[in-house]
């Protein structure tokens, strides 16, 4: 199994998903097409699937341009909303890219606009698997809550977090260095923030070298329970930022 990140838009990111044995290929949330096909033709391989994060135009709006590309494919989405698709997925289903990717959809909460969707190669025992978070997770940071609730959010972040520690995070823009300032301004002794800072001034592209692990040691919004967190936790800059899921969670 391999992931491919691809850059689209301003900070965006498509990707194609490959099983390596068999040269077959799903892209997931393909925005860009062209850009998604030289790709696949440049690692010689055949785009069979589309995995759709989510409904919102930055990420589903290439999925009319692929079908059309690809009128075989199929197009994953958890959602009646996504563009173009033609196989709707719950929580928990299953299927087989090529001869060993087994992918899952996780979508069981939030809202029905984001679902996630965990990557495991079953020929490799030993590779860890990865998770598609589109706007939920992002490497150090959360999405906002343009559809949903904080409370909603937590949940979300929280079943993610029940994915092993080894699990690749793969998020749907490149926003790590603005939640590294975030962090800082949260929790500067935290060792693990200082981990995140040195991550940012080495990588321009940050997806792909974190894990769920890691999320937890340094995510704020993984983190509300800890002790720096709840000291800001209803500080003027969270209401600012419109970061409301800082609010205590639900038991």
């Amino acid at each position: 199994m391999r992931v491919i990140p691809l850059p689209v838009r301003e900070d965006n990111y498509a990707y194609l998903l490959v099983d390596e044995s068999s040269k077959k290929a799903a892209a997931v949330d393909p925005y860009d097409v062209p850009k998604i096909t030289a790709a696949a033709k440049e690692l010689g391989v055949q785009i069979v699937a589309a995995l759709t994060t989510h409904h919102h135009f930055d990420h589903s709006g290439g999925n009319k341009d692929f079908a059309a590309k690809y009128p075989d494919a199929t197009i994953y989405g958890g959602s009646g909303k996504v563009p173009a698709l033609s196989k709707l997925v719950k929580d928990q289903d299953e299927l087989l890219l090529g001869d060993n990717t087994h992918i899952r959809s996780v979508n069981r909460i939030y809202n029905p606009t984001n679902s996630f969707t965990f990557i495991q190669d079953i020929s490799e025992k030993t590779q860890p698997g990865g998770v598609f978070t589109g706007d939920t997770l992002f490497i150090g940071g959360s999405g906002r809550f343009f559809e949903g609730t904080g409370h909603e959010m937590i949940r979300a972040l929280k079943y993610l977090g029940t994915l092993p520690d080894s699990t690749i995070v793969y998020n749907g823009h490149e926003y790590t260095a603005g939640n590294l300032a975030f962090a800082k301004s949260i929790d500067p002794t935290n060792p693990a923030v200082r981990r995140l800072e040195d991550l940012v001034k080495a990588n321009k592209i940050t997806t792909g070298l974190t894990t769920i692990g890691d999320e937890k040691e340094w995510n704020v919004f993984m983190r509300l329970t800890s002790d720096a967190v709840n000291d800001r936790g209803d500080d003027g800059y969270h209401r600012k930022h419109n970061y409301g899921c800082l609010a205590k969670p639900e038991e």
